[in-house]
């Protein structure tokens, strides 16, 4: 597949994790590899839907497949197939993800990282693996570390929050670890060149949503906590940090939802953040239930493909901008 690079003005420097690893692919990889992670709960995990194997659930409506019939929107997801109708792969940005309940899925982007058995569903590291792959020079690898369900309160509660240490923020870090120290016995020939913590990705907020009382009140302080904790975890004080907005079945939220996605913002908009984090919008992203293959499952955003590809996308971008900031020079 053909893609467009540009090269990045400057490198992150050593303010980032630095660590020899095997390289990714063939003995010309350019290194170091850079290392991005994409975290969250049952959004991240990926519910967009590419097909539906053969079903003929609402016709199919808000699919890949159906969006990719539609002549004004084709353009936009038309490298996602090959010449021959396949769905494409990319062997220069690869995936690492460990669900629940199954084993490691591990392999070249393209669909499948997600909860579901074989390649009908993605999640937002698609298009996000594009917009990096595209970007950058350099291999790429995504480490996808979310559960469905979980809140920022309790499940993936930070040290720095007080109380007790949420057993998913545990697993995430552990599923980071995991993943990096694997890469040398998966992939022998190393060139050498290590890898380099390049990027944070928080995609998440519906379970907080569901306790407004508790979670709601303390999500700004928890996310802020939450980033200088997993910085510090991982040695990489100034990692840029991007916040996907909650989406959720509505554009404009009601409440309490309204409030949390105040919060992420508040969050990625503080002082000490300046040029290394920074909060996307997504909610214009949201189609309506009865153009999507789901439409009685708002929490996933209905299941459209066009949502989560668009989300995806717009976390990509915004991780570009951080990598060109001054903070992260």
């Amino acid at each position: 597949m053909k893609s467009t690079r540009m090269k990045p003005a400057l490198t992150l420097l050593t303010a980032l994790l630095l660590v020899p690893l095997a390289a990714l692919h063939d003995a010309d990889a350019k290194s170091p590899v850079k290392v991005f992670i994409l975290a969250g709960q049952s959004n991240m995990e990926g519910q967009a839907v590419a097909d539906l194997d053969g079903k003929d659930y609402n016709q199919g409506k808000g699919t890949l497949n159906y969006l990719m019939k539609d002549p004004a929107k084709a353009g936009l997801f038309k490298h996602l197939k090959d010449d021959q109708g396949q769905w494409t792969t990319r062997d220069d940005v690869w995936v690492w993800y460990k669900p629940e309940n199954g084993p490691v899925k591990f392999g070249p982007l393209g669909l499948g990282f997600t909860v579901y058995e074989g390649k009908h569903h993605f999640g937002p590291e698609l298009q996000f693996g594009h917009v990096m792959g595209d970007y950058l020079a350099n291999q790429v690898l995504l480490i996808k570390t979310a559960w469905g369900g979980k809140s920022l309160y309790k499940d993936s509660r930070p040290p720095s929050s007080g109380g007790e240490v949420g057993l998913y923020y545990t697993k995430m870090l552990a599923d980071i670890r995991e993943a990096l120290a694997s890469l040398k016995t998966s992939f022998p020939g190393d060139d050498g060149g290590g890898y380099e913590l390049a990027g944070f990705v928080w995609y998440h907020g519906w379970n907080d949503g569901c306790d407004p009382k508790r979670a709601v009140p303390e999500y700004e302080q928890n996310l802020v906590n939450f980033i200088k904790d997993v910085r510090k975890e991982l040695n990489a004080l100034r990692l840029p940090f991007v916040i996907g907005e909650l989406t959720g079945p509505w554009v404009q939220a009601p409440g309490e939802w309204a409030t949390l996605r105040k919060a992420q913002a508040a969050a990625a908009a503080r002082p000490e953040f300046k040029g290394s984090a920074l909060f996307v919008e997504t909610h214009d992203f949201v189609r309506k239930p009865e153009d999507s293959p789901n439409p009685g499952h708002g929490h996933h955003e209905f299941g459209n493909a066009e949502t989560y590809f668009l989300v995806g996308s717009v976390l990509g971008e915004g991780m570009k901008e951080l990598c060109l900031a001054p903070a992260a020079k």
